[in-house]
C-alpha cells in the first residue's frame, strides 16, 4: 500500500502569465503602415560579421579573402551582396583583357590589357583593318600603274632570260645538236640531242646505228664529248636561270611592299594614334611585317580542298585568323569594380576553358580564339562569390583555387582529366589577377578546412561569423520593420500595419527562444510575410493586420504538427499512460521536447524509479561480457525493476 506523501510547508513562487510570452507594443511604432515608411538596404543585427567582412575587403594584402559562416537563413549571401554592391561602386572599373596571335610563337598567345571598353573597340577596329585590306589590296594590284610596273619587271627578265637560253641554242645547233624536251614520269625536262642526217637521235640509238656498222665508233666518241661538255653548260644556265627568277620574285615582292605597304601604314598608323599603347603598337609591327610577307592571301589564289569526311561539314578556316582579336573580358558595361556571383563553380566556369572545333578532315582543331575567360577573370579587380561546399565537391577546383589565390595568377587551359580529347598544344600567356574571393559556408567546412587544410588559413585570413539571433531594443524593432518594408517592396506584398509588424516581431522572439532576442534567420521571417499577405489577399483586405500573420503561424504548424496530434491521440487513448491527479511514490511528469526539424513541441513523458532490499538483483550476463545492446538491456532492467517491486520490499531478491 503505497504512504501518503507529506506535503512540503515551502511555497514556490509562481510565474505570472504576463511573463510567459513577450508581446510587442504598438506605440513603439510612428506610422500607420509600412507603405509610409522608405525602403533600407541596412544589414539587420550583424555588427560583428559586417565589421569583419568590411576589413577582409579594406586590406589589400595577399591571403584576406573572407570566408563566411553561420546558420542558414541569416541573410549571409543577401548581406555580401548588399555591401560588395556598396563597396565596388567607389573603386575603379578594371581593364579590359584580350589575346592575340604571337607571330613569333603560334601556341603562346599573347595578353594585351586596355582601358575598360577598349577591348572590343580593338577587336572591332582590327576586324575592319582586315575587311578594308581586303577590299583594296586587290584593287592596288589591279591598278593599271601596277600591272604596268609589273609586267616591265617580267618582260624584262624574260628577256634576260631569252637571250641567255636562244644564245645556248645557236652554239648548241651549230657545234650539231638540239635542245629536246624529255618526258620523265609526270614531268618533261631540256635535253641535248645530236642531228644525224637534219634529225634528232638519241645516244643509245647511235650505239645500234654503231652496232649495225652503219655510224663511225671515232664520230660516236666525239659527239658524246662535246655533249658532255654541252650539258655542263646547261647547268650553268639553269643554275643562272635560277638566280635571274629569284631576283625577278625579289623585285616583285618589293614592288608588291612597295604600292601596298603606305596603305597598311595608314591603316596601323590610324590604330595606334587611337591607343597609344606601347605593348599595342609592338603588336602592330609584327602585324604590319607579317602581311607584307603574306600578300599572297589578298590575291585571290584558291585555298587547297581538304578530304571531308562523311556526313560532316567542310572545313572553313579564317585565312586571317592570325590578325583577328579574342576579347576575352570586356568592361565596357561595368560600373565599378565587378562583382560575381558564381552558383555553378565548375573548373570551366571558373577558370575558363580552350574549345576545340571539329573539321570535316575528322580532326579536332584549336586557337587563341576559342580561349574562353572564366569567373575568376571576369571578377578579376573586384570580387567573387562562391559557396564552400559546391566549390569543394567539383573535381579539381580547390587545388586550382588555392594556387591561383596564392599566387595571384591564373593559367587558363583544358581540363580533361581524362585525357580522351587531348589535342590543345596552346600554352596562353598567364594573367596576374587581383581580386577578392568571399567564400559562404557553414562551421563544419571552416573548421574542417583549418585543420586540415595547411593552405586555407593563409588564403582566407578572415572570418566573417553570421549571429543567428539579437538583442531586442527599440532600435531592432525598428530594423524589423524596416526588414518588413524591404521585403514587401522586393515582392510587391501588401503593406503591414502597426499590429501586423508588431505580430511579426513577436514572432520572431519565438523562434529566437527567448524573451530578450530576436532571430536573424530572416527566411523564416519572410515565409511568414509571405504568407500572411497570401490569407490577407484571401480575406479581402488592404493591409495585414496581425489576424492575418497569426493565421499565417497557426497554417503553418498545422501543416507539419502531425507527429504531434498522434501523441496527443495515445495520451487521450491511454496508450502512453500519464498521471495528472493525485500522487505516486517514484514517479513524476516530465516534459519531453521533440524536433522534426521544421518544427518542435513537449508533451508530457512519466519518469519512475523503483527501489528494493539488498544489492544484487537480477545480473545481465550479456552486458557484463558486452554482447548485448541497447534494446535486450532496456528489457533485462525493465523485468529487473519488475520484479524488485514486486518481490523484493521486504527481503533481498538474491
Amino acid at each position: 500500500m503505497a504512504r501518503k506523501l507529506k506535503k512540503s510547508k515551502k511555497k514556490f513562487k509562481e510565474v505570472p502569465v504576463s511573463k510567459l510570452r513577450w508581446t510587442c507594443g504598438t506605440d513603439v511604432f510612428k506610422f500607420k503602415s509600412t507603405k509610409n515608411l522608405k525602403v533600407c538596404n541596412t544589414i539587420i543585427g550583424q555588427d560583428k560579421a559586417v565589421k569583419a567582412l568590411r576589413m577582409g575587403l579594406d586590406i589589400e594584402g595577399v591571403g584576406y579573402n573572407v570566408f563566411v559562416t553561420g546558420a542558414v537563413g541569416t541573410g549571409r549571401t543577401t548581406s555580401v551582396k548588399c555591401l560588395l554592391e556598396e563597396v565596388g561602386k567607389k573603386e575603379r572599373i578594371p581593364d579590359d583583357k584580350c589575346y592575340v596571335n604571337n607571330f613569333a610563337n603560334p601556341d603562346m598567345p599573347r595578353l594585351m590589357t586596355l582601358p575598360a571598353g577598349k577591348g572590343k573597340l580593338f577587336k572591332k577596329d582590327m576586324d575592319e583593318l582586315v575587311k578594308d585590306l581586303v577590299k583594296s589590296i586587290p584593287l592596288i594590284f589591279e591598278s593599271e600603274s601596277y600591272q604596268n610596273q609589273r609586267n616591265k619587271l617580267v618582260d624584262k627578265y624574260r628577256e634576260i632570260e631569252k637571250k641567255l637560253v636562244s644564245g645556248f641554242e645557236k652554239k648548241v645547233k651549230k657545234q650539231g645538236f638540239i635542245l629536246v624536251q624529255v618526258q620523265v614520269g609526270p614531268f618533261s625536262k631540256p635535253e641535248i640531242a645530236p642531228l644525224v642526217d637534219g634529225k634528232p637521235a638519241s645516244i643509245e640509238q647511235l650505239q645500234k646505228l654503231v652496232g649495225k656498222g652503219e655510224f663511225s665508233e671515232e664520230k660516236l666518241e666525239k659527239l658524246t664529248k662535246k655533249r658532255s661538255q654541252l650539258n655542263e653548260e646547261l647547268g650553268n644556265i639553269f643554275r643562272e636561270t635560277r638566280s635571274i627568277e629569284k631576283k625577278a620574285r625579289k623585285e616583285l615582292l618589293a614592288l608588291d611592299t612597295t604600292a601596298v605597304l603606305p596603305f597598311i601604314k595608314q591603316n596601323m598608323d590610324e590604330i595606334k594614334e587611337k591607343y597609344h599603347k606601347k605593348e599595342l603598337n609592338k603588336y602592330l609591327d609584327e602585324v604590319r611585317s607579317s602581311l607584307l610577307e603574306n600578300l599572297d592571301l589578298f590575291k585571290g589564289k584558291p585555298e587547297e580542298q581538304t578530304q571531308t569526311v562523311a556526313g560532316l561539314p567542310a572545313p572553313q578556316k579564317d585565312p586571317f585568323l592570325d590578325y583577328r582579336v579574342n576579347a576575352l573580358v570586356d568592361n565596357s558595361d561595368t560600373k565599378g569594380a565587378p562583382v560575381v556571383f558564381e552558383t555553378s563553380p565548375s573548373y570551366k566556369n571558373l577558370f575558363g576553358t580552350i574549345e576545340r572545333s571539329l573539321y570535316g578532315s575528322g580532326q579536332w582543331s584549336t586557337d587563341f580564339t576559342k580561349i574562353k575567360a572564366g569567373s575568376i577573370l571576369s571578377a578579376d579587380g573586384g570580387y567573387l562569390v562562391l559557396n564552400a561546399l559546391d566549390t569543394l565537391i567539383q573535381p579539381g577546383v580547390w587545388p586550382a583555387m588555392k594556387r591561383a589565390l596564392r599566387n595571384r595568377t591564373v593559367e587558363i587551359e583544358t581540363y580533361d582529366p581524362f585525357y580522351l580529347f587531348t589535342v590543345s598544344a596552346l600554352k596562353p600567356e598567364p594573367i596576374k589577377v587581383d581580386l577578392k574571393v568571399i567564400m559562404i559556408g557553414d562551421p563544419f567546412i571552416y573548421y574542417l578546412l583549418y585543420e586540415r587544410d595547411e593552405d586555407f588559413k593563409k588564403i582566407f585570413k578572415v572570418r566573417a561569423d553570421f549571429d543567428w539571433e539579437m538583442r531586442i531594443s527599440s532600435k531592432t524593432v525598428k530594423e524589423y520593420a524596416l526588414l518588413i518594408t524591404k521585403v514587401c517592396a522586393d515582392e510587391k506584398l501588401k503593406p503591414f500595419d502597426k499590429s501586423g509588424v508588431a505580430a511579426v516581431v513577436e514572432f520572431g522572439a519565438r523562434v529566437a527562444g527567448r524573451q530578450n532576442k530576436l532571430t536573424t534567420r530572416f527566411n523564416e521571417v519572410s515565409d511568414v510575410l509571405r504568407e500572411a499577405c497570401y490569407w490577407a489577399e484571401k480575406a479581402g483586405s488592404d493591409h495585414v493586420t496581425a489576424k492575418y500573420v497569426e493565421k499565417a503561424i497557426e497554417e503553418r504548424i498545422d501543416r507539419v504538427d502531425l507527429i504531434e496530434e498522434k501523441i496527443q491521440e495515445m495520451i487521450e487513448q491511454g496508450l502512453i499512460m500519464i498521471d495528472t491527479r493525485g500522487s505516486v511514490v517514484g514517479q513524476v511528469n516530465g516534459l519531453s521536447v521533440h524536433s522534426t526539424g521544421e518544427y518542435m513541441f513537449g508533451k508530457p513523458s512519466r519518469i519512475t524509479a523503483k527501489t528494493s532490499v539488498g544489492r544484487a538483483g537480477i545480473i545481465n550476463i550479456e552486458r557484463e561480457a558486452q554482447l548485448s545492446g541497447p534494446t535486450h538491456n532496456k528489457g533485462v532492467l525493465i523485468l529487473s525493476g519488475y520484479l524488485r517491486g514486486k518481490y523484493a520490499q521486504d527481503k533481498p531478491l538474491t
